[in-house]
């Protein structure tokens, strides 16, 4: 068990320390290229910047939308448009797959699917604080798990709403965390609590600097 533990604690950092995904064959094409430079050349300074800002909806700005963002989506599906038109399958712009956009959700349906999974969590936290005595032996390791993975579906939500390099690492970390909390939780039920407690601190000190 205690080399399980280190094997996937040790698969997490490496993981955790890879290169993140700069470019895919979407943004690659000379064509969506080309159009964003055109567009933020033509729309996002001067006047043409002033006037987008007129016109930009208040939940946009209000969320973070830039007008270098506006130009990247519109020529993200000017480019999927020719790809389709001329009998190629849909490409990957910047290691996701194209979403449309739904007021300020850049992924719709991966943002509601996140909401509803954190709050079914929120739903059985609350009954299992009304069922379980406070006095359990693991009732304040079950409502720590409960808080970091409540936290987990937080960020996830945010990251699909509005991918940015802060949500995207805030997702993924949080992601950990409920994986390395996981383990802590199954060894502490089948194991010395001591003995993992101190592997679990070890392991997300090393995880957090």
């Amino acid at each position: 068990m205690l080399i399980g533990a280190l094997t996937v604690c040790c698969l997490l950092f490496v993981v955790c320390g890879l290169p993140a995904v700069c470019c895919s064959q979407g943004d690659r094409e000379p064509y969506y290229r080309n159009c964003v430079w055109l567009c933020e050349r033509q729309n996002c300074t001067g006047a043409g910047l002033r006037a987008f800002s007129k016109l930009q909806p208040f939940h946009m700005s209000a969320t973070g939308w830039t007008c270098a963002d506006d130009c990247k989506y519109n020529c993200m599906w000017a480019t999927v448009g020719l790809y389709i038109k001329e009998g190629h399958n849909v490409p990957q712009f910047h290691g996701k797959w194209p979403f449309y956009r739904f007021l300020f959700f850049q992924e719709p349906a991966s943002a509601v699917a996140s909401m509803l999974n954190g709050l079914a969590n929120y739903v059985m936290l609350g009954r299992y604080r009304a069922a379980v005595p406070f006095e359990s032996p693991m009732y304040r390791t079950c409502i720590s798990f409960a808080m970091v993975t409540l936290n987990a579906w937080v960020w996830s939500t945010v990251f699909h709403t509005r991918d940015t390099l802060l949500t995207e690492k805030m997702d993924y970390f949080c992601a950990s965390s409920v994986v390395l909390y996981s383990i802590y939780l199954c060894c502490v039920r089948s194991r010395s609590p001591t003995l993992f407690g101190s592997l679990f601190r070890m392991c997300l000190a090393h995880s957090i600097c």
